[in-house]
């Protein structure tokens, strides 16, 4: 049996986003691949990070929800979690909602000279990332698609 995960991802999108946010929650991304079976990845988010019994209020909410659509026609687990502290931004609306925090990005091809820039997130709107430099001397405009990686970096006081 061929699974399309791409198409799985988006209808569990649809059911389970509105359900999240009405709990008070930020949907940050879905995966749903083969490791020692399927699984089927909901990560979510809040303002002050998210707790154990978060995930387990979530991952109960949405189970039977699952179960009910049967969107999934293979057997699968379903795991709850947090982004984490250094989580990787992999979409616009990931920057936008870390807008003013330290972030650490790779360039595919450098800019002004740098292929790494560490610094905080100004502004993050369609296709550009404007970032400061952790040194605050100046801003740097970065296209979404000149991006390798990018994560969330922990502030060291």
């Amino acid at each position: 049996m061929h699974i399309d995960d791409k198409v799985i991802v988006d209808r569990v999108k649809e059911i389970v986003a509105p359900v999240i946010k009405k709990m008070g929650y930020r949907l940050f991304d879905i995966e749903f691949k083969p490791e020692r079976g399927w699984v089927l990845r909901i990560i979510v988010d809040k303002e002050g990070g998210i707790t154990v019994g978060d995930c387990e209020e979530v991952s109960k909410r949405i189970s039977s929800l699952l179960d009910v659509e049967d969107v999934i026609p293979v057997s699968y687990m379903l795991e709850v979690s947090s982004p984490g502290l250094t989580r990787e931004l992999t979409k616009i609306e990931h920057f936008e909602f870390f807008t003013g925090r330290l972030v650490k990005v790779i360039l595919k091809e450098p800019i002004e000279n740098k292929r790494e820039i560490l610094g905080y997130i100004q502004q993050a709107k369609e296709d550009l990332l404007v970032i400061e430099s952790k040194e605050g001397r100046n801003l740097l405009h970065i296209p979404i698609s000149a991006i390798a990686r990018a994560h969330l970096e922990i502030e060291k006081w």
